[in-house]
């Protein structure tokens, strides 16, 4: 017969029973319970980690989660600031892009990804405003040096022209063509789409072949800056051409040669408008002011 003072017997067993026999109304608590619901642990004195929950953690986590990014209006000055930020060595490498255009790589699926940016076009088109004004007025004081009676003054009104141009060139018509392909496309239903922010930035990194074009205009010579505005034209020109043409291959042949056709043709006008207005021989008008001035000096002894 075992003895009542054995121990190896669990005497915790027994209080525990005798305290259950005595309060049938307690509740008992598993520490090591992790699945112990939040009223018990209330009652037992367990008082949550509040550190360990982060509210801005698990919104930004049902965002992502969700898939709803919060956007920005258009009007705002954060829309914009994301097409702003932007690496170094990508800017680098957009431009080199599209002045090497290579065949059958189509420069938004290769160099934007999906991701454009205005950095790039907004200095680009400042940079080449910039670079024509510079180089019209220092062609036309080096064609004029030396002659007498010519004295230099700087034409600043041409550069007001030019940024008229290359940024209407740089935004409205590029507008236009998302608003036509974006017609189109709701008439087809064609699988290629792109985005105006995309059209803006092809439209943008294709002028900066322009820009070492221009500074060669420079030199006085007819046939190097035609051929200068030869090369400019196929290479800016090919990189608007291969990025819009899977845009426009399964619309109808009409309408395929009209937009290819508009594209080409207000690129052209571009060219051979700066080149004629900028750096336009005035040999014309010089040789008529000598002729005059005669005419003026001999009317008063003819009479």
């Amino acid at each position: 017969m075992a003895s009542t003072n054995d121990p190896f017997q669990f005497q915790e067993f027994e209080e525990a029973g005798n305290l259950l026999e005595a309060n049938r109304d307690a509740t008992t608590i598993s520490i090591e319970d992790d699945d112990m619901p939040e009223r018990q642990r209330k009652a037992a004195g367990f008082t949550p980690d509040v550190d360990d929950k982060d509210p801005h953690a698990s919104d930004d986590k049902t965002e992502l989660l969700s898939g709803q990014n919060k956007s920005a209006p258009f009007w705002t000055f954060e829309y914009y600031q994301r097409f702003f930020d932007i690496e170094t060595h990508h800017v680098k490498e957009r431009i080199i892009g599209s002045m090497l255009p290579w065949p059958g790589k189509n420069f938004i699926h290769v160099h934007l990804r999906r991701s454009p940016d205005l950095y790039g076009p907004f200095w680009i088109c400042t940079t080449l405003v910039f670079a024509l004004a510079i180089s019209g007025n220092f062609s036309n004081l080096l064609l004029n040096l030396g002659k007498p009676g010519h004295k230099y003054s700087p034409q600043f009104g041409k550069v007001t022209i030019a940024a008229t141009a290359i940024f209407s060139y740089a935004w409205f018509v590029p507008l236009a063509l998302w608003g036509c392909l974006l017609w189109r496309n709701n008439k087809i239903m064609n699988s290629v789409s792109y985005s105006f922010m995309e059209i803006v930035c092809v439209y943008g990194y294709s002028l900066a072949i322009y820009i070492p074009a221009v500074v060669l205009w420079i030199i006085p010579f007819e046939w190097l800056r035609w051929c200068s505005i030869v090369v400019a034209l196929c290479l800016s020109g090919s990189v608007l051409v291969m990025t819009f043409w899977p845009a426009v291959r399964e619309d109808h042949p009409k309408v395929i040669a009209a937009i290819m056709s508009a594209i080409v043709l207000l690129n052209v006008l571009l060219a051979v408008g700066c080149k004629a207005y900028f750096f336009s021989k005035p040999e014309a008008s010089l040789s008529a002011a000598p002729s005059a001035a005669l005419q003026l000096t001999k009317a008063p002894s003819a009479t």
